[in-house]
């Protein structure tokens, strides 16, 4: 019997339409006439998804008692009876109740397959095995119904029933995932827009992954060794040299500029396995690609660019990184092309970065113009061409020789002192030119085989190759000075245009301008410091006390720079360098005066508005006291007991007013000071939130509690705590509509929690969030005619004194909730609660 075919619904968190989606599909199929039946379906009490199954076959549930509780599973046993072509069966990570034939849903599913019978299934990707430990770390949440890796990848097909986090969120808020009880809890914890957006990042990487080996498995049955660059992945070739941590981090910078790229590091060891490599330095570099996300391989050849190429293929990798050879040019010449050039000929379609690298001959420095113009390495190779080419060059004149071709032979061997002279310079060409006259005059003009001028135009011949040699010399010699000197200015260019950009860059400019000036001028060691002995900056080998450059760059620093001496045009370039230090101290002085001066102008606006509220909003109160004061002095006994009285209340009240606000003025005088004292402590934010509901007089028709039992103790200051509860949930009752309560709750997650106030009143728009915070204002969350607008800037600052945070969001339905988020004092226990899809 064939098996029947696995169909999977993947969504990224309940509520995406993956239900939906499922039983929609169902009735296409029961339109195109395939039999099939809904095994089991969670409608959640969804209206539109019980719509769906209306018309399609249901299997009904069995009922099975499990602790003197009856509870329904799908019927496995009528189900394989019924032996539908096509099964719906919803919540495949869904466990059984004890005393069912399968202890999982997914069991259940293979069983119907094994009997022939398709089925289409849902599953959340917080439920797939292998990333439960991941989606733990995002909701705070450990899943203890998971499905194994292998069983969803078996499916053919897997498809993405997706949605965008905020829309996922509005159906939410309007109630078409869960009931209105659930809402709020929901939104504040698993459904907040950063888990949601991580777990749909999560859901896309898993099933690009699912689809990107469902591809190799299809260009390995079709033979396809072209690379389909769907993704980018990038392949860095490692010899166990020390370039190899410079080579893996070129790639990673690769692989980040792309989403869902890939780093794969690769060395290619002989069949023998005798190639030089460091095996520590191949084991580092492995710790390293793996901490960045990579993944390390080692594949076996002797020809190893066929190899690197041969791996970056069978990987469909879109790049190869390899390092310039570590090979003089001598050697190059004489072996031939390297690994990189073989690998560029031979790798197609596939990117390569050659990337330099320090063992490459170091990083960028100046060329020394002091000196001959040609190195000692080229008049040595000089001296090799006369020493080698002559012998050989006499040996195959001697065997040719006639008397017709002395002509040839003068010109054989002026050739050859012009050959040395473009190759060492003048002194190997003059001494080319001298060993030629006297190789000619003894093997080739007679008399034979004598070191004899009888013949005044010998010597002019001998004469004239050194003129030669002399003339060809020079213009070489002119040739490298010329190029030599375009090279500096080149370099020179290029490290006046870095120090000229530097200043621009801001705060990081002084390092990076240390480390040019030593790189640029050849020095083993830089370093600046302060007058005061303070290093700033420095970069390479730590100077020495012994011998090193000074150079002043300002009144308050020296560039001190040792490893070598330096001329007289590299001092004009570290005049350069020296100039835009000053420059970059001098940017750094005017930041921090900036920095400085902006924070006196907040200072000072505080100041201003603490003086404009002393001036204006304590008059009315300390008006309303005196007044009431002198009235009762000035009528005396006269004054009847009732307005004794009411002129004292007026007096008490004003009095309470003028102590409250005074309290304010101080409290917020603290806070921008950074002189708020808080004693943090274990508190029972239930103790907390009744203390705040009694002190502002609130009974059960202005306030809703739905507070956590289980909720852990929280880290805060019992009294600044209350404070910020009186103050958000007096602002929420003057602003609940009439007949509506305020809702407090609170929950936690992750090791935080959260005390939510909720009103259902006009609310405040979104891009006004931040200012309802900012002192002295009321954005009409106030009686504009009392108070200063400072309890929800108190509030803020007595939450951050707490290591808390307290921010606005939209109440579903309208309204504004805040939300006090505070750490716990103990880590809560795990509540592997269910999430239904």
């Amino acid at each position: 019997m064939k098996r029947g075919k696995l169909r999977v619904l993947l969504g990224a968190a309940p509520g995406v339409g993956k239900t939906y989606e499922m039983l929609e599909e169902g009735r296409r199929l029961q339109d195109a006439g395939v039999d099939v039946v809904i095994a089991v379906v969670e409608t959640h009490g969804r209206a539109a998804t019980a719509a769906l199954t209306v018309g399609l076959p249901l299997i009904p549930r069995r009922r099975i008692e499990h602790r003197g509780v009856a509870l329904d599973e799908m019927d496995l046993e009528a189900v394989l009876a019924r032996a539908p072509r096509v099964a719906l069966v919803d919540e495949l990570a869904h466990t059984n109740v004890g005393g069912s034939r399968n202890d999982k849903r997914w069991q259940d599913v293979e069983e119907l397959r094994d009997a022939g019978i398709d089925v289409i299934t849902t599953v959340n990707v917080q439920h797939i095995e292998s990333l439960g430990d991941v989606v733990e770390q995002i909701t705070g949440i450990a899943q203890r119904e998971t499905v194994p890796d292998a069983v969803v990848r078996s499916a053919d097909p897997i498809e993405l029933v997706d949605l965008a986090p905020p829309s996922l969120r509005d159906r939410l808020a309007a109630g078409l995932v869960y009931p209105a009880e659930r809402i709020d809890a929901a939104l504040s914890n698993y459904f907040r827009l950063g888990n949601l957006t991580a777990l749909r990042e999560l859901a896309l990487l898993w099933l690009a992954d699912e689809v990107d080996s469902a591809l190799k498995d299809y260009r390995a049955e079709h033979g396809i060794r072209g690379t389909w660059q769907a993704r980018e992945r990038v392949v860095v070739a490692l010899t166990g040299g020390p370039e190899g941590e410079t080579l893996i981090r070129r790639g990673a910078r690769i692989v980040d500029r792309s989403a869902g790229g890939e780093l794969l590091a690769v060395h290619v060891s002989g069949q023998d396995g005798l190639r030089t490599a460091d095996p520590a330095a191949l084991a580092d570099q492995r710790a390293l690609v793996e901490s960045l996300g990579g993944t390390y391989h080692q594949v076996i050849g002797d020809d190893i660019p066929a190899a690197l190429v041969e791996f970056a293929r069978s990987v469909n990798a879109s790049q190869l990184v390899v390092g310039v050879s570590r090979r003089g040019r001598l050697a190059a010449a004489l072996t031939g092309p390297g690994i990189g050039a073989t690998v560029i000929r031979e790798s197609g379609d596939i990117d390569v970065h050659v990337v330099t690298h320090a063992a490459a001959g170091g990083r960028f420095a100046l060329p020394r113009i002091a000196g001959g113009a040609l190195s000692v390495r080229r008049r040595v190779l000089g001296f090799v061409v006369a020493l080698t080419g002559g012998p050989l060059l006499t040996w195959l004149l001697v065997a040719l020789r006639s008397p017709e071709s002395i002509t040839s032979d003068v010109l054989a061997y002026q050739l050859l002192v012009v050959v040395v002279a473009l190759v060492g310079g003048l002194w190997p060409a003059v001494f080319a030119a001298v060993m030629s006259g006297v190789t000619l005059d003894f093997f080739f003009v007679a008399p034979l085989f004598t070191v004899t001028i009888s013949d005044p135009l010998h010597a002019w011949a001998l004469v004239l190759y050194v003129v030669i040699a002399l003339l060809v010399s020079v213009i070489v010699d002119q040739a490298a000075k010329g190029t030599r000197a375009a090279r500096r200015a080149t370099a020179e260019a290029e490290l006046l245009a870095a120090v000229a950009g530097s200043v621009l860059r801001g705060d990081g400019s002084i390092p990076a301008l240390v480390s040019r000036a030593r790189e640029a001028f050849g020095m083993s060691g830089a370093r600046l410091v302060a007058t005061d002995g303070a290093v700033l900056a420095a970069d390479g080998e730590p100077v020495r006390d012994d011998r090193h450059l000074r150079v002043p760059v300002s009144d308050r620093a020296v560039l001190e720079l040792h490893g070598g001496e330096l001329g007289g045009s590299e001092r004009r370039l570290l005049d350069v360098v020296v100039a835009q230090l000053a420059a970059s101290l001098e940017q750094v002085d005017l930041q921090q005066s900036a920095r400085t001066a902006t924070v006196l102008a907040e200072t000072d606006r505080v100041r201003s508005a603490l003086l404009s509220a002393a001036s204006h909003d304590l008059r009315r109160p300390l008006a309303a006291a005196v007044a009431a004061l002198g009235g009762l002095r000035a009528a005396g006994p006269a004054l009847s007991e009732a307005d004794r009285a009411e002129l004292l209340d007026t007096a008490g009240e004003s009095l309470d007013a003028l102590t409250t606000l005074v309290t304010d003025l101080l409290d917020v005088s603290r806070i921008e000071a950074g002189a708020l004292a808080v004693a943090l402590r274990p508190v029972d934010a239930a103790d907390v939130v009744l203390a705040a509901v009694d002190e502002l007089a609130l009974g059960p028709g202005d306030v809703e509690l739905a507070l956590d039992e289980d909720l852990p103790p929280i880290v805060a200051d019992p009294v600044l705590l209350q404070r910020v509860v009186v103050n958000v949930l007096a602002n929420a009752h003057r602003h609940a509509p009439a007949g509506s309560a305020v809702r407090i709750a609170t929950s936690a997650l992750g090791g935080r929690a959260q005390i939510r106030v909720i009103d259902h009143g006009p609310g405040i728009p979104v891009e006004r969030h931040a200012d309802v915070f900012a002192p002295f204002q009321r954005l009409g969350d106030a009686d504009n005619t009392t108070g200063l607008g400072l309890g929800l800037a108190l509030s803020k600052g007595f939450t951050e004194g707490m290591q808390g945070t307290l921010t606005p969001e939209q109440t579903p339905g309208g309204g504004l909730t805040m939300v006090v988020e505070l750490p716990v004092a103990a880590p809560p226990a795990r509540r592997g609660e269910r999430i239904d899809a």
